[in-house]
C-alpha cells in the first residue's frame, strides 16, 4: 500500500501564528508594490478577480470586488469562475503546492492570468545557518526551524506541470540591516511566519541556542556598523491558462526569411568540411 507523504505544515500553528500577526510588515507590502507593477503592465481591465492568501488583512482591498480566499488544501474557487488569479505570500506552506496551482488555473477563464509571490531560494539563509550551528554546538543535534526554501528554477518547473502557458518566474532580493537579533525574530512574528513544520521541537529549546546564533550571526553576518543583515528573496510566479488564442512557437524549418536579412548582417556559410586539428 502506498502511504501519503507526511505533512509539511501544521496547519492549526499555521493558523494561530497568522491570528497574531500584525496588519503591515514590510514584506508583504514590498510583494503587493510588486505585483501591483506587474499588473499594470498587462493590457487588460480584470472583472472576476481572485485572491488566495493566509493574511486577508492585508490583501483583501489590493482589487476591487476581488474573491478572497484562504489558502486551504482545497481552495474554494468555481472552475472557469475568474480571469485573474493571485496566490499571496501563502504558496510556500503549502504541503502540494502543485495542487495549489492546478487548481488555480481550472479556476481561470481560458486565456485568465495567474500570478503569485512568495519568500524562496535564500531567503533567511543567515539565520537558518546560524540556528542549525548553535542547536548543533549546545544540544548536538539538529531540529526544523525555519522552512525549507523553493530555488526559481523549481517553481518555474511546477508552473509547466500545472498546465499553464507560458510560464515566468523571476525574483526580487530584499536585504534588511537590523540592530539586534531580536528585532529580526520581532519581524517574523509580525509576518505570521514563525515556526509551523510539523516536525519542529515541541519542547523548549535551551535559551543558550538563541544566546549561540545571536553571537555567530553577530561574527559572519555584520556589517562595519555592527548591523545584521538578513536577506528575503521573493519569487514571482506568472502563467496563464492555455487558449487557442495564444502565441505559439512555429514549426522547425517553416521560417520564410533569413534572419540574416532580419538582422541586417552579411552571413557567412560554413566550409562544407571542417576540418579538426590533430593532437601530436
Amino acid at each position: 500500500m502506498t502511504q501519503s507523504p507526511p505533512d509539511l505544515t501544521d496547519r492549526t500553528a499555521l493558523v494561530r501564528n497568522r491570528t497574531r500577526a500584525g496588519a503591515e510588515n514590510f514584506l508583504h507590502t514590498l510583494a503587493r508594490d510588486e505585483l501591483e507593477l506587474r499588473l499594470a503592465e498587462v493590457n487588460r481591465t480584470f472583472t472576476q478577480p481572485a485572491i488566495v492568501t493566509g493574511h486577508p488583512e492585508i490583501w483583501a482591498d489590493m482589487l476591487p470586488a476581488a474573491h478572497i480566499v484562504a489558502d486551504d488544501p482545497v481552495l474554494a474557487l468555481n472552475e472557469g469562475a475568474h480571469d485573474l488569479v493571485i496566490h499571496a505570500m501563502a504558496l510556500h506552506w503549502a504541503a502540494d503546492p502543485v495542487g495549489q496551482l492546478v487548481q488555480a488555473r481550472r479556476a481561470l477563464r481560458p486565456d485568465g492570468l495567474f500570478l503569485a509571490v512568495l519568500p524562496g531560494g535564500q531567503t533567511l539563509a543567515e539565520l537558518r545557518a546560524c540556528l542549525a550551528q548553535a542547536e548543533a554546538d549546545i544540544c548536538g543535534g539538529l531540529s526544523p526551524r525555519v522552512l525549507p526554501m523553493a530555488e526559481i528554477r523549481d517553481l518555474g518547473a511546477l508552473l509547466q506541470r500545472a498546465g499553464f502557458a507560458m510560464p515566468v518566474a523571476d525574483m526580487v532580493t530584499q536585504t534588511v540591516a537590523y540592530r539586534r537579533i531580536d528585532t529580526l525574530y520581532a519581524d517574523l512574528r509580525a509576518m505570521g511566519e514563525r515556526n509551523a513544520l510539523a516536525a519542529r521541537c515541541r519542547s523548549f529549546t535551551p535559551r543558550g541556542v538563541f544566546a549561540r546564533a545571536a553571537k555567530l550571526y553577530a561574527a559572519h553576518y555584520a556589517d562595519k556598523e555592527g548591523r545584521l543583515r538578513a536577506s528575503f528573496d521573493l519569487m514571482f510566479l506568472t502563467g496563464w491558462a492555455p487558449d487557442s488564442s495564444q502565441p505559439r512557437p512555429l514549426r522547425p524549418g517553416s521560417a520564410t526569411a533569413r534572419l540574416a536579412d532580419a538582422l541586417g548582417a552579411q552571413e557567412n556559410p560554413l566550409p562544407d568540411q571542417i576540418k579538426i586539428p590533430s593532437k601530436d
